[in-house]
């Protein structure tokens, strides 16, 4: 078990899915932690603080960051993102914007907030939720893929900078994980279908990311930086 006790933790999108998950190993290391989700009536994990903004409003990001930049989190995980599928040429650019915004924008904003405060300690971890549409793409991923894309560059010139504090920053690329939502957005057949494309032969768990994340952004990890690590069964390898 990863001991985190006196450590603060903020994780983005930490209501449900592989957010959730994070959160709850994060809890169970003995972390202060703290969740973000869009919803009044949302909650994070049992031992967790749930904490209301909503990225695609920019009053909601700002608030946000200033209470990133108050409390000093010594560990983020910049988890919440939102997708839509889109024929290139009928994407409108409002919704092109909100996606950055929310995948891209937000992660910058609290990493730029939380950043100061980790160099000042000498220690601090910064984990960014991808995916796998960051390192390959498809049709009609356009708008996902860009902010992901971006976001790994973000991250990797994030981390030449801040690494020789002690702060390392990393994104991890999940790929077909086993959520209400993949499950919703890909049907019964679908999911038949994605995984034998994958050769583990079966979808992720979050379980499975939300270890490896904790681990990443845990005392065990003093090395790793700059990178993004696909966790995605062999899927991205398999082409």
């Amino acid at each position: 078990m990863i001991e985190l006790s006196g450590r603060k933790v903020l994780v983005t999108g930490g209501s449900r899915g592989i957010g959730f998950s994070i959160a709850r190993k994060f809890v169970e290391s003995a972390a202060d932690v703290v969740v973000t989700g869009t919803r009044v009536d949302g909650k994070g994990p049992l031992g967790a603080e749930y904490r209301m903004f909503n990225f695609s409003d920019y009053d909601s990001l700002n608030a946000c960051a200033e209470f990133v930049a108050d409390w000093s989190p010594d560990i983020l995980i910049n988890n919440a993102g939102i997708n839509k599928i889109s024929p290139f040429e009928k994407i409108a650019v409002q919704e092109f914007e909100i996606i950055q915004q929310v995948n891209l924008e937000a992660p910058f904003r609290l990493s730029q907030a939380a950043v100061n405060g980790m160099k000042t300690r000498g220690w601090g971890r910064i984990v960014n939720v991808s995916s796998i549409w960051g390192k390959i793409s498809r049709e009609f991923r356009a708008s996902y893929s860009a902010s992901k894309f971006a976001l790994d560059g973000m991250s990797a010139a994030l981390a030449a900078e801040v690494t020789r504090y002690g702060v390392l920053v990393n994104c991890v690329a999940p790929g077909f994980i086993d959520t209400e939502l993949t499950r919703r957005v890909l049907g019964d057949d679908g999911v038949v279908k994605q995984t034998e494309a994958i050769p583990a032969r079966r979808l992720g768990t979050p379980d499975e990311v939300a270890t490896f994340v904790v681990w990443l952004a845990g005392p065990d990890n003093t090395y790793i930086s700059g990178q993004n690590i696909a966790i995605d069964g062999g899927f991205t390898s398999a082409g």
